[in-house]
């Protein structure tokens, strides 16, 4: 029998005031928290590599920003995450290299059920519980998202990739483009990158 933490990962409907998945927000919501407000270059960076998965070198994390769980996200080399972003990690966030996200930018993993009456579950005791699903958001190398854009679950974002300002993601983008809107939608292309 899975626990409602290995039902959220596996993308099946889970119970989010479980204990075990509110110790976890809580530890996040904590050393996020004291992430924001220290000053101490290596304090800050003991805490980041703490609360995230895997972080590589060189992220430049500016504050505040805001996480679940912290460890369901994975950052890659050189990556700046500018102001107020914030990341519903209740699945896997995995972030390429040389990636820059803008200031406001939102990751959302959890869904809900389109029919109305399939968005609460009965506990035994006869109480009431949002039912959420998850899935997980890629985000590929040399990748610009612009302030304020919106990356939805089970998005893929391909390699040098520039995601407009203001941008709602809800579905896979390709490689070598620039999306916009809302929703997104290839505006144009861009010349790949030779490596």
């Amino acid at each position: 029998m899975l626990t409602e933490h290995e039902k959220l990962l596996a993308g099946q409907e889970y119970d989010y005031r479980d204990p075990e998945i509110q110790k976890l927000i809580q530890k996040a919501r904590s050393t996020a928290s004291k992430i924001n407000q220290e000053t101490d270059v290596k304090q800050r960076q003991a805490l980041i590599n703490d609360l995230f998965d895997q972080v590589g070198d060189n992220l430049a994390l500016m504050s505040p920003f805001q996480v679940n769980y912290g460890k369901h996200v994975k950052i890659g080399n050189d990556v700046l995450i500018n102001t107020n972003c914030n990341f519903q990690d209740s699945n896997l966030i995995a972030i390429g290299d040389r990636v820059l996200i803008g200031p406001d930018v939102k990751f959302y993993c959890g869904e809900h059920a389109l029919d109305a009456r399939k968005r609460f579950g009965v506990r035994e005791d006869g109480t009431r519980y949002v039912i959420t699903t998850t899935r997980p958001i890629h985000v590929g190398n040399d990748v610009w998202i612009g302030g304020n854009a919106t990356i939805l679950a089970g998005v893929t974002i391909g390699n040098n990739v520039i995601i407009a300002a203001g941008a709602v993601v809800n579905k896979d983008v390709p490689d070598n483009c620039v999306v916009g809107g809302v929703p997104a939608r290839v505006i144009k292309g861009l010349p790949k990158i030779e490596e």
